[in-house]
């Protein structure tokens, strides 16, 4: 039987991961290493100040304590496994919101799977998207993205993982009935449109603080392209393939010239 490593951003009671244990059982053997504690938008992070704990919750379930994804996946492949013997896959999610566009660069769930295809091991970032802050995920659940979870592993394992060393698939799930999934689009990242949201507070002692808030979920006009965004807003489940190059590859030449000015 195929392993699959587990892991999230939204901690490991989170609803989302419960959901994706639930669908990947049956096809795989799992193993679950999850944040203890919420560790959203934490990006590619590992925790070299202070020491991390692995508490068991059940066999072959473990959340870490505060660790974020990344140290997750980076301890689960050292500690766990052997180089012997690896999961054949990491799926990471499903994430409560989505992770579309430059969101990728903050998302521990995409994180999670930049740290596998680090480590050799295909990989796998999934998340739900919603409408309103939540709702689209209380009246349809997680079925959709189980659905697409599970037709997507059993793809991998039959055939092969479709991308190359260093590169995994960013997975997104329109907040829309099963019934009415158009099916899959294969995309690219789109272009966020970033508000500045903080709001300012004051504790009893009357000092001022910040907190960052979840800023509207827009994005850049993109004719002629097939984007993430684009793909969720008509009922596809996007599938974009992610690569951890993050060389601006076009602009090597003009940048040489204007260095030989």
């Amino acid at each position: 039987m195929k392993h699959i490593l587990i892991t999230n951003d939204d901690g490991y009671e989170s609803k989302g991961l419960l959901a994706l244990i639930e669908a990947l059982k049956p096809i795989a053997k799992v193993t679950v290493v999850a944040p203890s504690t919420e560790k959203s938008a934490c990006g590619h992070s590992l925790t070299l100040t202070r020491p991390l704990h692995f508490i068991e919750i059940e066999k072959g379930f473990y959340k870490l304590d505060d660790g974020t994804p990344s140290d997750c996946i980076f301890l689960a492949l050292n500690k766990l496994f052997s180089k012997e013997k690896r999961p054949d896959l990491v799926i990471s999610g499903i994430n409560i919101g989505s992770n579309m566009g430059e969101d990728i660069t903050y998302s521990g769930t995409a994180s999670a799977a930049m740290e596998a295809v680090l480590q050799g091991i295909p990989a796998i970032a999934i998340s739900q998207v919603y409408a309103e802050q939540g709702k689209s995920i209380d009246a349809f659940g997680y079925g959709l993205a189980q659905e697409s979870i599970v037709t997507l592993t059993q793809k991998i394992f039959d055939n092969n993982f479709p991308l190359p060393e260093r590169k995994f698939l960013n997975v997104n799930i329109p907040p829309i009935p099963s019934k009415q999934c158009k099916g899959f689009k294969v995309t690219r990242a789109g272009n966020r449109l970033y508000a500045h949201n903080a709001e300012v507070h004051y504790n009893p002692r009357g000092k001022e603080y910040y907190w960052i808030g979840l800023p509207e979920l827009g994005w850049m006009d993109t004719k002629g392209h097939t984007t993430d965004f684009e793909a969720v807003n008509d009922g596809y489940v996007s599938i974009t393939p992610v690569t951890l190059d993050m060389t601006a590859h076009k602009e090597i030449v003009q940048l040489q010239e204007w260095i030989d000015v």
